[in-house]
This record gives C-alpha cells, structure tokens and sequence, in this order.
C-alpha cells in the first residue's frame, strides 16, 4: 500500500486526504465526472524531465462540459480556468494560497505539503507546523482559499500530474500597486500570495518572498 510505504521511507507523518486531520485544509470532490479532463491529460501533456512545468489555463479543457458545472456550482458562478502541474518535485520550496478555493484532481499519485495561512507570523512559516497529504490516483480535492500549498510532490520516478481548477485570471501576471500593509509584501501574482524558501532560486528570483524557515524538507518516495 502506497500510504504504509510513504510512512516507512519518510522521517514525517504522511496522512491521506480521506483522514481527520485533512477537513480543516479542504474537502474531497464528489459526484463530479472528471474523466473528459483525466484523458485530456493523459493524452495531450507530458511530465518534464526534471523541474515543474505549469499551465494556468487550457482552452481544449475548459470547453469540456464539465467546466460549466463546476463554474456553476463550485465556484457560485464565478469564472474559472482550468490548467495543469506537472512535474517531478520532491521538495517544499515554499507555500502559496489563493482568495478563493484551488480544486485539484490527481492524474496520478502524488503527495502535497499544506498549512495554514493562520499561521503565518510576520510574513514567515516555520517547517514543522506543516502537515504532509497523500491524494491518490482518481482524487479530486478541494483546497480552502486559507491553504497554504504549493505544486504536488512526486511518489515515483516518473513524476505527477494534476489538474489545477482556479478563479479565471489566478496565477497570471500582476501589475503591482503600492503596498499598503505587510501582506502585499507576500503578493507575487494575480490572486497569488507567496511565502518561498531561501533556496528555491526560482521563486525568489521571480520575486517571491523568502520566509519558509527551516530545512527545505525532501519528500522520499
């Protein structure tokens, strides 16, 4: 069993998201049929050779009849994109949350690295206040617009794949006005606020804010 063998390798607890302990991060998705979007994915993206790779909005997926009924139901009518993350991340890099909720639907096992933005103090998150989730195959989450995360971590050599549901326009490129309070300093992206680790170079040199403290922790599989 994937879950008994992730505790075994690993020095932290690794839950699932069918635990306890996930209903203050989010809720699973249900009564959705989310195959039109699986086989687009499985069928038309790739997983890089190292690194992520993320796309915030795919037409050939948004057109798909699904979309309407998440957009009516799930976001109230709000407009949403509908993108991916691939890739073959293993370490926590950093956090992210949104002003509203994120759905993600696992293409494939991985396994995410969530907090909350209640704990965030002076702009920093400490490792170790963290918890790690598995989401297996076939899983479709919702993350509350209070969650902190950021891409999948890997559970196999091969990488990941998921499907990312957001408000249309979320991780694009944002004109930036002038800061009012500390909080503007974390804003990196259109409804994107950023907390990275030091040595997520990436991140950093794309101007997100250092403030993850601690071992920049990698996830064994």
């Amino acid at each position: 069993m994937m879950l008994k063998h992730l505790n075994e390798v690993n020095d932290v607890k690794i839950y699932s998201v069918f635990d306890e302990e996930f209903r203050t991060y989010g809720n699973i998705v249900e009564g959705y049929d989310f195959s039109g979007l699986t086989d687009y994915m499985i069928n038309n993206t790739d997983i890089p050779e190292s690194g992520n790779v993320y796309v915030p909005s795919v037409s050939d997926m948004e057109t798909l009849c699904v979309s309407e009924t998440v957009q009516k139901n799930l976001y109230g009518g709000m407009p949403i994109q509908i993108g991916y993350c691939n890739g073959r991340n293993s370490t926590y890099n950093g956090f992210e949350y949104h002003k509203c909720s994120e759905i993600n639907i696992a293409v494939t096992d991985f396994m995410l690295v969530l907090g909350h933005t209640w704990q965030i103090r002076d702009n920093k998150f400490y490792v170790g206040d963290e918890k790690v989730f598995f989401v297996p195959k076939g899983t479709a989450i919702e993350m509350f617009q209070t969650t902190l995360h950021l891409s999948p971590s890997k559970v196999c050599d091969e990488g990941f794949k998921g499907i990312v549901i957001l408000a249309k326009g979320t991780n694009t490129p944002l004109e930036k006005g002038e800061k009012v309070n500390s909080e503007d300093e974390l804003l990196l992206q259109k409804n994107k606020w950023v907390i990275a680790h030091p040595q997520r170079e990436p991140l950093i040199k794309q101007g997100a804010f250092a403030g993850l403290i601690g071992e920049n922790k990698e996830l064994k599989y």
